[in-house]
């Protein structure tokens, strides 16, 4: 049981200010670790940390990762870590024939250069433990695109092939890179999407789509902490797929 426990570590998890960043935060400090909480909104990371265990354990670095200097400092006022949850990242459909330049930048400054970053600078200011453990999160629509997510599907493609090429150098200080791949999952995005592109009817229609139903940011939060814990040692240079059996090709009859 004790290899499944975060006490003693220390976990900086991007994106903590909302969504599966939150509740990998919440669940991770109740597994014992030390949260470093990082989001652009110091209200909303403020609101996570009162939710954590232990709240006066925690600590809170606001940064825009699109920033420079913001993600420059962000790593220095790290302290050394044991695990790192790369959360922070933004979904803005654009169909190909309209794709401009900024729209590249834009998606690939969050989505990617930034992951890439803060794991170079943590690495060359030797902030990263032996035997830590580095999360990624991906996207299911990797394999199975869809109308309007050219740019984001690109940007996590490209984290995937990353990840694998991180892995191999970092194995020899033993530090574990795994990449989580999950479907669509009940976030503030996910409400907001549903409001503004589908009816009631459609909603449902697509959620049958998926036989164990859409997913809460607790299911991947669970992985994410089991990828933290000492439990997952031996695993590393994976993509998890976590789709609740939508491409199983399941199909729901009325």
């Amino acid at each position: 049981m004790e290899d499944f426990l975060l006490t003693d570590k220390t976990i900086l998890i991007t994106g903590a200010s909302s969504g599966i960043g939150k509740a990998a935060a919440i669940l991770a400090a109740e597994m014992g670790a030390s949260i470093v909480a990082c989001g652009r909104d110091e209200h909303r990371l403020l609101e996570t940390i009162s939710l954590l265990k232990n709240p006066t354990k925690h600590t809170i670095i606001k940064a825009d990762l699109t920033n420079a200097e913001e993600l420059n400092q962000l790593v220095k006022d790290c302290p050394k870590l044991d695990g790192i949850v790369h959360c922070a990242g933004i979904v803005k459909p654009v169909p190909v024939k309209f794709i401009q330049q900024k729209h590249i930048d834009e998606m690939f400054s969050i989505n990617y250069n930034a992951v890439i970053l803060i794991n170079s600078q943590l690495l060359q200011q030797k902030k990263i433990n032996d035997n830590a453990s580095i999360v990624l999160i991906s996207t299911i629509s990797t394999q199975h695109s869809y109308f309007g997510g050219a740019l984001y599907v690109s940007t996590k493609a490209a984290l995937e092939a990353y990840s694998r090429s991180l892995g191999l150098e970092l194995a020899s200080k033993k530090v574990r890179v795994n990449t989580l791949s999950p479907a669509m999952v009940k976030t503030e995005i996910y409400e907001n999407t549903l409001k503004t592109t589908l009816s009631d009817e459609h909603t449902k229609k697509y959620e049958s789509t998926y036989p164990f139903g859409i997913g809460e940011a607790k299911d991947v939060a669970n992985a994410i902490v089991f990828l933290l814990s000492n439990a997952s040692k031996w695993i590393t240079g994976t993509t998890i797929k976590m789709d609740g059996g939508l491409t199983l090709g399941y199909q729901k009859i009325d």
